[in-house]
């Protein structure tokens, strides 16, 4: 332990590289030699290489009809049931979550606006990233990719981030544009892109998988953009919301590296998986009526399948709300209360009633998936 000239055959860094990012936490304490090997690029570089389990999801209210911003960042893990709200103190300004990928969290100023920016950050660490933001606006489409299995070099923690904007024609077409920010050169550039859609995007979900951006749109589309090919295409969901009765609610997500669709319906809860982007393939992987889910957690349900058609008749919200999706856990807002549904277990985990998370939790909050990562951003990037 003496000799960490030569880290990439130290028997130490071979142990610990093949630990999951919460255990080497507490490992950096045991001394100052491990300390500098878990904080040492080429060791965080080798740690990457494998999948990090997730961690938790991070939680902002919304308000409906005030254009202020909540400042608020609620935070809990999927493991302990605890709220934190402090995860981005070390941020310069009050934020907005916008997008979660593999350990890096992107944000942008609060608003109003008194010094607009848009961060990139790594909460585990405290190091962020700040990018210009010459045009900014209160949209939160802005998405984050970010892959740790190529994207961390010695020198550099490659990223990009990218900004889809809808625009209309003098013929009243809509389409969409991408400007992507780049942190290899520092620069913003508008692609070459264009993707012709008429649906609005909804849900705050860039979700990156495969190498490709996903949004949901408010129609039955999903709208997804190639970040190195810079092309994008519109694929369908696997069913039309003109199917159904009532008006069913969705939410798309990832896992093991494909993209998830995930419907909540007078039929029941269904997940389904991504086979083929350009024939719109895709594969249901869990199915469960609303009889079956009540019978299955009736300390916690009563009537569900009425409760679902009948509140959207007196209410704009849904009884049952899927709000992120990742690894095979489901956060849903049903009622007034926040869970975590485990669809391979059917577990329902409570996290806390939305009373806890702030008075407009019930508003299309912002929720993400978060997984910690040692990945490097540089201090030196994160001074004003």
């Amino acid at each position: 332990m003496a000799d960490f000239g030569c880290l990439d055959t130290d028997i130490p860094f071979d142990v610990l590289s093949r630990l999951q990012t919460k255990d080497l936490l507490g490992l950096k304490c045991v001394s100052k030699g491990w300390k500098d090997l878990i904080s040492d690029r080429s060791f965080i570089q080798a740690q990457s290489q494998k999948k990090e389990p997730l961690s938790g999801f991070f939680f902002q209210q919304r308000h409906r009809y005030c254009p202020d911003d909540i400042k608020t960042i609620t935070y809990f893990p999927v493991e302990r049931n605890i709220l934190q709200q402090d995860v981005f103190a070390f941020l310069p300004q009050d934020v907005v979550v916008l997008a979660s990928c593999n350990g890096l969290v992107c944000c942008r100023s609060c608003y109003p606006f008194e010094d607009p920016a848009i961060y990139v950050c790594n909460p585990l660490n405290s190091e962020w990233w700040k990018l210009d933001w010459k045009e900014p606006g209160k949209e939160s489409f802005i998405a984050l990719a970010f892959n740790p299995f190529q994207d961390i070099s010695v020198n550099l923690t490659n990223f990009k981030v990218v900004r889809p904007r809808q625009f209309e024609t003098e013929q009243e077409e809509a389409y969409f544009s991408f400007e992507i920010y780049a942190s290899g050169t520092r620069n913003w550039k508008l692609s070459k892109e264009v993707c012709w859609c008429d649906n609005s995007l909804s849900k705050n979900e860039g979700i990156f998988s495969g190498g490709i951006l996903h949004w949901l749109t408010d129609g039955d589309q999903i709208l997804t953009f190639n970040v190195e090919n810079e092309l994008a295409l519109l694929i369908s969901t696997p069913l039309p919301a003109g199917e159904f009765n009532s008006r069913p609610h969705a939410c798309i997500g990832e896992s093991e590296g494909q993209l998830y669709y995930v419907l909540i319906s007078e039929e029941g809860l269904h997940v389904w998986v991504l086979e083929d982007y350009f024939d719109s393939t895709w594969s249901l992987k869990y199915s469960k009526t609303l009889a079956q889910i009540e019978k299955e957690h009736s300390d916690i349900m009563i009537n569900l399948y009425n409760r679902v058609m009948l509140w959207q008749r007196i209410d704009d919200r849904p009884w049952m709300d899927p709000l992120a999706f990742k690894d095979g856990v489901l956060v849903v807002r049903i009622s007034n209360t926040i869970y975590l549904y485990h669809v391979d277990t059917s577990k329902m985990e409570e996290v806390g009633e939305t009373s806890k998370f702030g008075a407009m939790s019930w508003v299309s909050p912002i929720v993400l998936p978060y997984t910690m990562s040692l990945v490097p951003l540089g201090r030196q990037l994160g001074s004003p």
